[in-house]
């Protein structure tokens, strides 16, 4: 193939790919991530040697080839520890390549920091790794770079060493000297946004190991932590714009006739079920049976599933919701905001809307399955005592959450509440009625619903209800003291 055809080839070229690049034969194995018609990276063959190849095609090829070379050079100018770059190429009319030292066995950060999230807020090992990680940032400020794409995966370990990869977020204000300060917090403000935002009281403290790699400037704590909050929001919008269109992370078909939107990773795995949702409904193992919604676990492909259906009552219920987005659609949006947001709730992985000259019909999510008991089950042993303290705590976790990111329920009874055994944490599910609010006043009132419909789930007079009473988050001036 040549290199110009690549750019026709969708999302999974063919492999092994062979490819002819200035006289030489590059043998693509294994693609690591693909951008259709305009970056295809993979691990290939070169010269009896492994690779990772970066490969520009299509429109843009030229602007992302200099643009990545450059990166690269930046940082081996500076002597920055980074993989060498062992080829590059840019061919008018076909597209550019570049060739990296593969690391065979090397391993980003942000795998490190999933074998260690679900640990308490800033354990040993979590501090390890972000400091591990600030130290490198504060190294590369140090020299006047910066990584305008910064987060964890941009960080590999390779043989007791941390290297910089993606030269294509790599940028220079003077290098060989330091940063300026509103570089720096910018550039940490991208970095702190991404943690989860339960670490935010220990920003300060993680902020030692950057200063003690780059001690150029006095960083104010205030004014990071007010960078670190605008970069959360403006990721919050990206990402909820995203789950409704076609991307990288998400395959999506809207249309006047229907809504289809399907986390790209499992869509082959969920065709058979987006193909007849209805008929893979009544075969599952009903879980509810109501006028508004049908919900069955179901398997496939050895994997425990969740479809739920938005019934349509009538004429009447039909003429009140055809206008709007869909509970379906509603639920999915939110169940993305929790999962950005670190708040556990079995992760959505497609939504349909049957639709007619756009007017909403029935609808239907499907979600992971979380095996867990509902609180109200697994509290029951406890009513006159106090149930395990790990849950209390993860319960305690959860309201704070709901609180810190103004977040109501709608509908908080026990059964919509699930203990996640592998995550340690309560899992929220029914997000028909969830929202996030900009006003506080608003909030306020909508938290206090939730948290007196919590209580309900309880007698008012056992043990279990006042333990959770006197331990549960208040809003001033919504509950009694």
């Amino acid at each position: 193939m040549r290199l110009e055809q690549l750019a026709g080839s969708g999302r999974a070229p063919i492999l092994p790919l062979n490819l002819t690049l200035a006289g030489d034969e590059l043998r693509v194995e294994r693609w690591l991530r693909v951008l259709p018609g305009q970056r295809y990276v993979g691990l290939a063959q070169w010269r009896g040697r492994a690779v990772l190849a970066k490969l520009l095609v299509g429109g843009k090829a030229e602007r992302h080839f200099r643009r990545e070379l450059d990166g690269a050079r930046l940082l081996a100018e500076q002597a920055l520890l980074t993989p060498e770059l062992l080829a590059e190429g840019f061919v008018q009319g076909q597209g550019g390549w570049l060739l990296f030292d593969y690391l065979d066995g090397a391993r980003s950060l942000w795998d490190a920091w999933r074998e260690v999230a679900g640990e308490a807020p800033l354990s040993v090992a979590q501090q390890a790794v972000l400091g591990e990680a600030l130290t490198a940032i504060a190294q590369m400020h140090g020299k006047g770079l910066w990584q305008a794409d910064l987060h964890l995966d941009n960080l590999l370990r390779h043989d007791g060493r941390l290297y910089l990869i993606d030269g294509g977020g790599v940028r220079g204000e003077t290098p060989g000297q330091p940063l300026s300060r509103a570089r720096v917090l910018e550039n940490l403000g991208v970095f702190f946004a991404q943690l989860p935002a339960e670490l935010a009281p220990f920003t300060e403290e993680l902020l030692i190991h950057y200063l003690l790699a780059n001690g150029e400037h006095a960083l104010p704590l205030e004014a990071l932590l007010k960078e670190v909050e605008k970069v959360r929001r403006w990721r919050l919008r990206d990402y909820l714009r995203k789950v409704g269109r076609d991307c990288s992370l998400f395959a999506a078909k809207v249309g006047a006739f229907g809504l289809r939107v399907v986390r790209r990773e499992c869509a082959a795995e969920l065709q058979p079920l987006l193909d007849a949702p209805d008929a893979v409904l009544a075969d599952g193992q009903a879980l509810k049976r109501g006028g508004s919604a049908t919900v069955a676990r179901i398997e496939l492909g050895g994997r425990a599933l969740v479809v739920k259906r938005y019934n349509l009552k009538g004429l009447g219920h039909w003429l009140r919701r055809f206008w709007r987005p869909s509970r379906a659609w509603h639920s999915w949006r939110e169940g993305h905001r929790l999962e950005l947001l670190g708040i556990a709730t079995p992760r959505p992985l497609a939504v349909l809307e049957r639709r007619w000259c756009w007017l909403r019909g029935r609808a239907y999510l499907i979600t992971e399955y979380c095996g867990g008991q509902d609180i109200i089950a697994r509290f029951q042993a406890h009513l006159q005592g106090s149930p395990p303290e790990n849950e209390l705590l993860a319960l305690d976790r959860l309201f704070a959450a709901l609180l810190r990111e103004r977040i109501s329920h709608g509908d908080f009874k026990g059964h919509n509440l699930f203990w996640d055994d592998e995550r340690g944490a309560w899992s929220l599910i029914d997000l028909d009625a969830m929202q996030q609010h900009r006003s506080a006043r608003g909030f306020a009132r909508a938290y206090a619903r939730d948290r007196a419909r919590f209580l309900r789930n309880w007698p008012a007079d056992c043990a279990l209800h006042q333990l959770l009473d006197q331990r549960l988050p208040q809003v001033p001036g919504t509950c009694p003291n």
